[in-house]
């Protein structure tokens, strides 16, 4: 093989490597069974966490489906009041990380919530527990719907209302049209975002363990630092990949179906006018979906900040949030920087190369930290061999860089390679013309055309960064707590009022990209 081209693709085999590293020490503890701790594991807690995953996956699938395409249809294909401030209000829950909306769910409906206090002040004596599989789909479903809303809302849009007209004429009922018609065309984009949401459900762990809702995430977690094994906690979290890559496959299966059925159908939008009490069902149904998930929350936050906005100047939380957005700036400059390196290059490589270095976003942050700390500790063992006290890299920021790194550079990738998109070809000619070429190019002309692309790519990796609970609780050295782990820590002591403090800021600052997606 040409020397160059090796070269030109290192950064993409680099990255590929990061991405192989974890996952083949995953699987190297198959090696080696601790045959008790597997056998309690079986009689105590195998079942209700095989249980306990299903109906997550089950109930928050049902729910993102049934609420994202029936918001997706108002929005892309009827008009009523308020649909214009739907259309794009309703993005706004993936602002809201879903442990945040969990501890405000539970300080809301628990035993000493406003909920409960409100019904015995009105004369009931009884009392529901709202740590309740039912209370944890709902919050899973609320922060997640958007992204079958947003993928199935654009197919409604390309699909336009003609199908739905013809179905009409054939003497279909409006019912019969959109189940027979309208649905089925939309499945492809429905699959792919039911896909998408049910990664990230698996991938949960802040929302599942402040209801004390036992899944493979918070048993990994158990395993570890409870079970002092990091071997169970490994073998567990291969076990979890599994249901993760059946999401993955789904929902590239359903991307390839989107693409190919975007170029066949017609992107004319003809709104339906929705009359009588239809218009007003309509708009309810929005304003109920939008003030349960965005204005309770916020409210709620912004109840219990109020009497702590003294604390934003504590030394404590001033360290925190000058932690946790250096963690965040630096990975994010890293990111782009390797997507840069990755696709300026003459020869991007084959694409199963390209696929897979973006295949961390799929790992859950417990599974990709667990997969760290082994490879990690081998690197560390090697360093002892040579003489050099360990640990060496084992417990450092070195760990939680590298799982913002393999974890984050999809979207990275994602959005410099959007950037590159207007880098055309005949801007390259014209600039050799002029004898501009090599780094001089790359500077003057290349660099500020992907700019938006790069700064999209950098703020959404930094968003995601500061909102990555589970591999900044396994990964971080002592002392490095970000605004996550403090919401965690806070949380599991039932701290909820000192928790909306830092909850309101991970709030604000997730914003951001969401409200770039907007535009």
């Amino acid at each position: 093989m040409n020397l160059r081209l090796v070269l030109y693709r290192l950064p993409l085999i680099l990255m590929c490597l990061l991405v192989a590293a974890p996952l083949l020490m995953l699987f190297k503890t198959w090696l080696s069974v601790d045959a008790s701790i597997w056998l309690h594991l079986w009689q105590t807690q195998m079942l209700e966490l095989v249980g306990n995953t299903l109906i997550l996956l089950l109930g928050v699938g049902l729910g993102v489906s049934v609420i994202g395409v029936s918001l997706a249809w108002l929005t892309a294909n009827c008009s009523f009041p308020g649909q214009r401030f739907f259309d794009w209000a309703l993005i706004l829950p993936l602002a809201i990380p879903a442990y945040v909306l969990a501890f405000v769910t539970l300080g809301i409906y628990d035993f000493g919530g406003v909920v409960q206090n409100l019904l015995r002040s009105m004369g009931y004596q009884g009392f529901f527990d709202a740590r309740n599989p039912v209370m944890v789909v709902w919050v899973m479903t609320a922060v997640l719907y958007p992204y079958v809303y947003l993928l199935v809302r654009a197919s409604f849009i390309a699909q336009g209302t003609h199908l739905i007209e013809v179905a009409r004429v054939l003497g279909r009922s409006p019912w019969s049209a959109f189940f027979q018609v309208s649905l089925p065309a939309v499945r492809p984009a429905l699959v792919a975002g039911m896909s998408l949401a049910l990664m990230e459900a698996l991938a949960d762990f802040g929302a599942v363990s402040i209801f004390g809702f036992n899944t493979f995430t918070t048993a990994i977690y158990k395993s570890w630092i409870g079970l002092f094994s990091l071997q169970t906690a490994a073998q567990l979290s291969t076990l979890l990949l599994l249901f993760v890559l059946l999401c993955l496959f789904s929902e590239k299966f359903s991307s390839k179906a989107i693409k190919r059925n975007a170029r066949t159908l017609s992107r004319k939008r003809d709104l339906i006018p929705l009359q009588g009490y239809s218009k007003w069902i309509a708009t309810g149904f929005c304003s109920l979906i939008f003030i349960l998930t965005v204005i309770v929350p916020l409210i709620q936050l912004l109840v219990w900040t109020a009497p702590l906005v003294s604390g934003l100047l504590e030394p404590e939380f001033v360290a925190v949030i000058a932690r946790t957005f250096l963690l965040a700036a630096f990975a994010a400059l890293l990111v782009v920087i390797l997507a840069i390196a990755v696709i300026a290059v003459p020869a991007p490589g084959p694409r199963f190369l390209r696929e897979f270095a973006t295949l961390g976003y799929a790992l859950p942050g417990s599974v990709l930290a667990i997969g760290i700390m082994l490879a990690l500790g081998g690197v560390d063992a090697l360093t002892a061999g040579l003489g050099i006290p360990a640990p060496v890299l084992l417990g450092s920021l070195f760990g939680m860089v590298l799982a913002y790194l393999i974890r984050f550079f999809r979207p990275g990738y994602g959005a410099v390679r959007t950037g590159f998109s207007a880098l055309h070809q005949n801007y390259l000619d014209a600039s050799a013309l002029m004898g501009v070429t090599g780094w001089q190019r790359f500077w003057r002309l290349s660099l500020p055309l992907i700019l938006p692309g790069v700064m999209t790519g950098g703020l959404l990796v930094f968003v995601d960064v500061i909102k990555e609970m589970p591999a900044s609780l396994l990964l971080r050295p002592f002392g490095w707590d970000t605004l996550a782990i403090k919401l965690y820590q806070l949380t599991s002591e039932g701290e909820w009022q000192r928790a909306a403090l830092p909850a309101l800021a991970l709030v604000l600052v997730s914003l951001l990209p969401v409200i770039l997606l907007i535009y």
